[in-house]
């Protein structure tokens, strides 16, 4: 028996949280194997730095800038720009510009309940 057909998704149909300070995030996929969240981050917001036990995760930057750190190395990310964070890898996501950071981040499994804040 064949499944119905995925519907096309967007942060408009995307079921919506907030987290942070003035950060929001639409989950685009949702299952314990995949994760891909839109995350939007305020001029000057960051999140905890953190690590995660079991995900592996791939930043995306669809517009401004951000600043990853990973194992204490600082990265630029541009539109257009990615970085993979592997298991257990201590990081920081911050919004260091003076405008808006959109952002994909893609996480396998799914990241919630992975978390160690540090």
């Amino acid at each position: 028996m064949s499944q119905p057909a995925p519907l096309p998704i967007s942060i408009v149909t995307a079921p919506h949280y907030h987290w942070g300070e003035g950060c929001d995030g639409w989950h685009l996929v949702d299952t314990a194997a995949l994760s891909i969240i839109q995350e939007r981050m305020p001029a000057g917001s960051r999140e905890a730095r953190h690590y995660h036990q079991y995900a592996r995760q791939f930043f995306f930057i669809l517009a401004g800038e951000a600043t990853l750190e990973i194992n204490g190395v600082t990265h630029r990310l541009l539109p257009h720009t990615g970085l993979e964070v592997p298991p257990g890898a201590p990081h920081q996501l911050c919004n260091e510009s003076a405008g808006e950071l959109l952002f994909t981040v893609t996480s396998q499994p799914k990241s919630h309940g992975d978390r160690i804040n540090l």
